[in-house]
């Protein structure tokens, strides 16, 4: 076991599958694995371990922000020798170009963030993904017919601010939308040299105020959950 996670040697997967929300990954754990066990829950924060489609896999949650999945994929990376990590999680349009329930594969991911700088020595404010798991997800939505933006992506500390628009470094970098964690993974697995990937869910559109409720994004976010997994097992 780690400093956060509970779970024994071997308990956890090679590949895991990360949400932002606990909920959100007991409900994609008890409804895709089979023989899902609960493998750790340490404050709350839920890892299962099961079979999909007879490799296994690891669905647990990273909780909020960079430090949250700073802390959670680094132990998974470093403790258990977990060799990939997609996270699934909710996203923010900053243009209305984007529609609710749209997918984005996260190419990229620009950040204020000093996460990745005071943690590994890693300069500048953009980090791509790390490894193949995005051409394998990027890929894999194409030969299933999914429409998928593949794109940068704002990866904020700020979740309220006092400017409205759209800050000055996303329009840097071309991000379509923002979200809170691919930036510290994406860091994490630079520095030990394994794989990260992140797909996300429009659930906002910052323009016109449209969002879909905290239920829906417990449950209703199955296209991601599906490609996510379809993708995974091409990992192993």
């Amino acid at each position: 076991m780690s400093v956060h996670i509970s779970a024994q040697p071997g308990e956890i997967a090679k590949i895991v599958l990360m949400s932002g929300d606990p909920l959100r990954a007991k409900y994609m754990a008890n409804k895709y694995l089979q023989d899902a066990k609960l493998v750790s829950s340490t404050r709350n924060i839920f890892y299962y371990t099961g079979t999909y489609k007879g490799k296994a896999i690891t669905i647990g949650a990273s909780g909020m922000g960079c430090p949250s999945i700073g802390i959670y994929s680094y132990e998974l990376y470093t403790e258990y020798d977990v060799e990939s990590i997609i996270r699934i999680g909710t996203c923010g349009a900053y243009t209305s170009e984007l529609k609710l329930f749209d997918l984005i594969n996260v190419d990229l991911a620009a950040s204020e963030s000093t996460f990745a700088k005071y943690a590994w020595g890693i300069e500048g404010a953009v980090i791509p993904h790390q490894g193949n798991a995005f051409d394998i997800i990027k890929a894999t939505a194409v030969a299933k017919g999914l429409q998928v933006n593949n794109c940068a992506i704002h990866s904020s500390d700020i979740f309220y601010r006092k400017e409205s628009g759209t800050p000055a470094l996303a329009v840097e970098n071309n991000c379509l939308a923002v979200e809170m964690e691919a930036f510290a993974l994406f860091a994490n697995a630079k520095h030990v040299g394994k794989t990260a990937a992140t797909l996300l869910t429009v659930s906002d559109i910052i323009p016109t105020h449209e969002f879909i409720s905290a239920e829906e994004r417990e449950k209703s976010l199955w296209p991601m959950m599906e490609l996510a997994l379809e993708s995974a097992i091409q990992l192993i």
